[in-house]
């Protein structure tokens, strides 16, 4: 069961526009959040929801999506999210944002792993500017954006592959837009065979 969670949960850069995601849902995985493993169990992080699409425009606009695609605009116009969650550190808490790095891995899993077994999808993105992003949502000088997350219902397909012969790991889309994402194998990432 939590394999198949897994492999529904990829990095989606398309979705149903018309399927709104409530403030109930988001809460529901800000608690899937927050009842995860926690460095020392300080807990120094804090989320920003937003489901409407003035504030996800906001959000949005302020982030960049599939590096490794420069030649394509993803999401597609269309194909937006309909819901972010913005993790954010509270120096208020503790001061060393960077000693809580995999919190906000793990908090963002969760969440991901949690939005999956909904039917839903998303996508964590860590390209985007942190002082637009505080502007534009009115962050208390105390919150640091660490990671966006956008949440929607996918409409798009995304296949693991096996790494090809290069050993290139970079993701790609074929003409039909589906999105390919080499996999290093098992035995290739174990290393005490």
């Amino acid at each position: 069961m939590l394999k198949d969670l897994i492999l529904k949960n990829r990095s989606y850069r398309g979705y149903d526009e018309s399927f709104v995601i409530s403030r109930d849902v988001l809460e529901t995985l800000v608690d899937f959040a927050r009842l995860s493993p926690a460095s020392r169990n300080i807990q120094p992080l804090k989320f920003f929801l937003s489901n409407d699409k003035e504030t996800n425009a906001k959000i949005q606009r302020h982030t960049i999506w599939a590096r490794n695609l420069p030649e394509l605009k993803l999401p597609h116009e269309g194909q937006y999210p309909t819901a972010f969650i913005v993790i954010c550190f509270d120096s208020t808490v503790e001061q060393n944002a960077a000693q809580f790095s995999k919190d906000v891995g793990i908090a963002a899993q969760s969440m991901l792993l949690g939005a999956a077994e909904m039917g839903l999808g998303g996508i964590m993105i860590g390209s985007f500017s942190k002082e637009a992003i505080i502007k534009e949502l009115s962050l208390a000088d105390n919150l640091e954006p660490q990671l966006v997350v956008a949440l929607g219902k996918p409409v798009e397909t995304v296949v693991l592959t096996e790494l090809p012969k290069d050993g290139k790991t970079a993701y790609f889309r074929d003409e039909n837009d589906v999105h390919y994402v080499p996999k290093r194998s098992l035995k290739d990432i174990i290393v005490n065979h």
